[in-house]
Order: structure tokens, then C-alpha cells, then sequence
């Protein structure tokens, strides 16, 4: 019979039973100080990054770190510190921070760890194994190297236009945990991440343009090849050749999939526990409200097998469950955590650290509903494919962000577009999704097709 692996085998210097001993060592000294209530997480995580650019290595990066976070309630006084240190006196020396912080803490009425109810049971190795999230990857730097400029090349053999790059890399990453708390939770789970990404730039001088590509999983075998990264990079960049400006206008927007990910992640910022109790969101009081059309879903779940937003327990150690966060258009529940629940008078969402694996969808979107048929819906308007800036405000709703893309005619592209700002207002961006593609992306723990928005002011020259 094959042994289980141990944590070296694993690419691991800590095993899960060190980080339980080190987590309970923790506690336990909370305890002994007279601390009411007390939490601890140990964690490690380690990978690689390599880059390249124009076929010659840029940077090897190792990385490899560790931390204990504790955690001391003195009633409803809370005092956190944390250190990289895990001999018995800094662990010790740590506990004691965290107790003479909440000594002088004023009182939170709902400051606390989850109620008992809500508090998930520890998860099996079964459940775990069944979510399927580490994946290490056994890589060094000359093989990473190798793969970058593998990618590199591929874009630069698309097109003698492709004259230049901003590099290419790859990411190999890696880390576990365990966390504990005196309402009764264990449990942790190590996970992986690695990528494999190019940018590549096109033409000279003025004219010159660049765009970018990269494939993210947790399992290594699962990337696209470095030489469809590098043509499909090339092939972006090409097509962004000739990029011209054109005048202001009132016009349909087309959100490229990665793009419109952003989207879904402006609504889930608003109507996540934070935003609401301090009022700061253009979606107070939604809940039960309709603020999308009623062709569109969203939905939550944790148990997505290698997704990148799942776990079996939330931050806090609550429990999670698959849910319906908006049903034909109406908001279903808030992302709340134990603390901004309570601040609202509600009860946590299993949501203390983000997300689990949104995915948004409408009722109207058939399989064949590819770009092309996204394109052929908008029939004349804008198809952006990158913004900048930070320009989303998160109390009024307004939206104003720089982009590129390309203008449509008759559903086709015609030529593409730079230098352009979008503005509208994202409550009305949202109650105007005309359609959404088939087209789906996975941006982290969000999955959606490209979105069209009705109307939006394009500003150019």
C-alpha cells in the first residue's frame, strides 16, 4: 500500500498536526490569562515565480512564509497579534499582545466569535479530498523558465508585428492551514494556485499596442499550453492595430466575460455586510428588491469541485451552503459575516472572507450564445475589452473608467478603439443587462458570459 505523504513530500516544512499543537498552545494560554474567548490560525505557504522578456530570464523569486494569528476576547473587547515565530516564548509573547490589546479595547456590543449554531462541523478528510484543491506543483526554475519563454516565443511567432514584450511568467504557489476556536471549530485544508501568462506588444511608436493573456487553475495540468497563451496574447494585441478614437456619444457596451467579472464583483461589494452597515452602498436595503432583470441568477456554492472560491467552512469557521443569491432579478441574501450580521441584525451567510464561486447567469441565454451572437445582439456599439482605473463609486453607484476595444457595426467589428472613457451609474448598469453570453469566464471565484449593458456615455474625442 502507497504511504500517505508527508508534509515535506508535499513541499510543506510544517505538518497539520505542528500547526494543531501550535494553535492549541495558543489557546490555551488565552485561557490561562483569563481571556472569555480566544481563536488561532497557523499557516505556511510557499511557491515560485519566474519571468522573462525577449528570451533572456528576468527574475527567479522564491517565496516561503508562515504566521500565527490569534485572537483574545475579554468579554466583548477583542485584541488580535501575530508573529512568524513559533518557539514556545514568542508563541507566548503573541497570546500576550493579543490579551493587553483587548484590555484596552473599548466594548463592541457585537464584537464575538460565531454563535455556537452556526459554527461548521470539522470537515473530513473526505470532504476535503472531495473538493479536490491542492494540486503542488513540482517545477523548478529552469523548467518554469523554459515554459515563459516557451509562451514568449509562441507570441512572437504569430506576427513579425509583434515586436516587443512586457515578459511572460509563470507562477507556481502553494500553502495550508489550520485554524481553531473556543465555540468549537477545527479544521483546515491546503490548496494550490499556479499561472502562466504573457504580454506581448505590437507595431512601434505611437502606433504601438499591447494586450495580455494568462491561464489561472489550481492543478499545473490544467493550463492552457504556453503556445496557444502566446498566439491567443499575439492575436489580442494584432487586432488592437490602427486603434483610433471616436466621438461622444449614448451607445450599447459590450463587456468582454473578464471584464464583465467586474461587474459582478461591484454588486457583491455592495451588498456585502461592510458597505451596508456603514451605509456606504448604492444597494441599501435590497434585500428581497429587484435591482437586476428578471432574466438574471446568481448563485453561490461552496462545493464547486477545484473552484477557485471553495471551501467547506468560511473564515470564521461558519458553515456554508450552496444558495440562490438573486432570483429572477431579486436579491436572496447579503455576504455577511458573524460581526457585520449582527450590525445588521441578521444572521451570518457563511461569508467572513469573500465569496464561494458566484456564477451569474440569464434565463434568455441560449448554448450557442458565443461572442459572435453577443456581438449580433449589441448589432452597433461599443465591445470593450479593457479598462483602467479604479473609477467605480461605491456609495453612489457612479461608474466613469478608461477603456479600449472595439466599435460594431451590423453585429461585426469594424476597427478598434483606444483612448474612450465609460461613465453611467452601476444601479441602472445593473437593472439594464440586456444579455448575457454563453461565453463564460472564470475570473477567480466569479464565472460569467460577456454582459451587455443597454446604454452607457462613451466619451471620446
Amino acid at each position: 500500500m502507497k504511504s500517505k505523504p508527508t508534509h515535506a513530500d508535499r513541499g510543506f516544512s510544517y505538518s497539520r498536526p505542528f500547526f494543531e499543537q501550535l494553535v492549541d498552545k495558543a489557546m490555551l494560554h488565552a485561557r490561562t490569562l483569563g481571556a472569555t474567548d480566544s481563536a488561532a490560525e497557523a499557516s505556511e505557504a510557499c511557491g515560485l515565480s519566474v519571468s522573462v522578456r525577449k528570451g533572456e530570464l528576468e527574475n527567479v523569486e522564491r517565496n516561503r512564509d508562515k504566521s500565527l494569528s490569534v485572537s483574545v476576547y475579554l468579554g466583548q473587547r477583542r485584541g488580535n497579534a501575530n508573529t512568524s515565530d513559533f518557539s514556545d516564548a514568542a508563541v507566548e509573547q503573541t497570546v500576550q499582545a493579543a490579551y493587553d490589546i483587548a484590555r484596552f479595547t473599548a466594548q463592541d456590543p457585537v464584537a464575538g466569535l460565531p454563535d455556537p449554531v452556526d459554527v461548521a462541523t470539522p470537515p473530513s478528510d473526505a470532504a476535503i479530498a472531495a473538493l479536490d484543491l491542492f494540486h503542488p506543483w513540482a517545477i523548478d526554475s529552469d523548467k518554469a523558465a523554459e515554459l515563459a519563454l516557451q509562451c514568449e516565443k509562441a507570441a512572437f511567432a504569430t506576427d513579425r508585428r509583434i515586436r516587443n514584450s512586457e515578459g511572460a511568467g509563470v507562477s507556481a504557489q502553494q500553502s495550508h492551514f489550520f485554524s481553531a476556536h473556543s465555540h468549537g471549530f477545527r479544521g483546515g485544508f491546503a490548496s494550490s494556485r499556479h499561472s502562466l501568462s504573457v504580454a506581448p506588444i505590437a507595431g512601434s511608436g505611437d502606433a504601438m499596442q499591447r494586450d495580455a493573456w494568462y491561464s489561472s487553475m489550481l492543478d499545473s495540468a490544467e493550463l492552457a499550453s504556453p503556445q496557444r497563451i502566446g498566439r491567443y496574447a499575439a492575436e489580442r494585441t494584432l487586432s488592437r492595430l490602427g486603434a483610433r478614437k471616436i466621438s461622444t456619444r449614448a451607445c450599447p457596451v459590450l463587456f468582454e466575460s473578464p471584464l464583465a467579472a467586474g461587474l459582478l464583483g461591484s454588486f457583491v461589494q455592495a451588498i456585502s455586510g461592510g458597505a451596508l452597515y456603514r451605509k456606504t452602498s448604492f444597494l441599501l436595503d435590497s434585500l428581497g428588491k429587484r435591482v437586476l432583470p428578471k432574466h438574471i441568477d446568481i448563485d453561490e456554492d461552496p462545493f464547486v469541485r477545484r473552484g477557485k472560491g471553495s471551501s467547506p467552512f468560511d473564515d470564521e469557521g461558519v458553515r456554508v451552503a450552496p444558495r440562490r443569491v438573486v432570483d429572477a432579478g431579486r436579491v436572496q441574501g447579503y455576504f455577511l459575516s458573524s460581526y457585520t450580521a449582527r450590525k445588521l441584525g441578521m444572521r451570518t451567510t457563511g461569508n467572513a472572507g469573500g465569496s464561494h464561486n458566484l456564477v451569474l447567469r440569464s434565463r434568455q441565454t441560449r448554448p450557442g450564445d458565443d461572442l459572435d451572437a453577443m456581438l449580433r445582439a449589441m448589432g452597433r456599439g461599443l465591445f470593450v475589452t479593457e479598462l483602467m482605473g479604479q473609477g467605480v463609486n461605491q456609495v453612489t453607484g457612479d461608474y466613469s473608467r478608461g477603456a479600449s476595444g472595439f466599435w460594431v457595426e451590423n453585429g461585426r467589428i469594424v476597427y478598434p478603439v483606444h483612448e474612450i472613457t465609460i461613465a453611467g451609474n452601476m444601479k441602472n448598469m445593473l437593472k439594464d443587462i440586456q444579455a448575457v453570453g454563453a461565453d463564460t469566464y472564470n475570473y477567480g471565484a466569479k464565472t460569467v458570459g460577456s454582459v451587455l449593458i443597454g446604454k452607457m456615455k462613451v466619451a471620446g474625442s
